[in-house]
């Protein structure tokens, strides 16, 4: 009888992208536990790799969990410009923070990993991190199909981006049911979208009346 070869462990790595391979499988990692769940050494065996093999990408763990996070934002980003893109009777902004609301909500644990920890933090500036997470947010920045005036419109940009972090953690901490003001968390961040819209529209024109007068 011939002798059984081993089996090689579920997801094994069989490429020669190991940096992608790493990434994809700590992605998975997160999906289910956020950055604590994030193990060099786990990820190593789970791809069928030596301990040491990561370590020729990554110099260590915080490099990948830093790697892992630019790869949420670039598939957040994704994620807003294709809903962006879409042909509907919603505002771009509307669209963008739905999906933004959904991504958080359904892929709790790799949004914990991009904002409910310090690896942005630490991101230096230029860094691959540092500019995925401007992507981002140039992106809100972009949904408010508002002209630059001053910094206004990027001030209403970080409120609703406030607005919308606050709504996805409060959901996942089990503390927005909606009970107590009759509405649904979708509700409330379409409610956060208007008021934007009306204050970024408001701050606008009296920018202009102010600029005019002076003139």
């Amino acid at each position: 009888m011939r002798p059984q070869l081993a089996r090689k462990p579920e997801n094994s790595y069989h490429h020669g992208d190991l940096r992608g391979a790493l990434i994809k499988a700590a992605l998975r990692e997160a999906e289910r536990g956020g950055a604590e769940a994030i193990s060099i050494k786990a990820l190593a065996k789970q791809l069928g790799v030596s301990q040491p093999a990561p370590y020729r990408h990554f110099a260590d763990r915080e490099a990948l969990l830093a790697a892992v996070t630019a790869e949420a934002f670039r598939q957040l980003s994704a994620i807003m410009r294709k809903a962006m893109a879409e042909t509907s009777k919603q505002s771009k902004l509307s669209r963008l923070a739905q999906v933004t609301l959904d991504f958080g909500l359904r892929r709790n644990g790799i949004y914990r990993l991009m904002f409910a920890s310090r690896i942005v933090s630490c991101a230096a500036k230029g860094s691959e991190l540092h500019e995925a997470t401007r992507e981002t947010f140039s992106l809100v920045i972009e949904a408010l199909e508002a002209p630059a005036v001053g910094y206004l419109r990027e001030r209403q940009a970080l409120k609703i981006w406030a607005a919308l972090h606050g709504v996805v953690m409060l959901a996942e901490q089990g503390l927005f049911t909606g009970e107590a003001a009759q509405t649904t968390r979708e509700e409330l961040v379409e409610d956060f979208v208007n008021e934007t819209k009306t204050a970024l529209a408001l701050a606008i024109k009296d920018a202009r009346r102010r600029k005019k007068a002076g003139a």
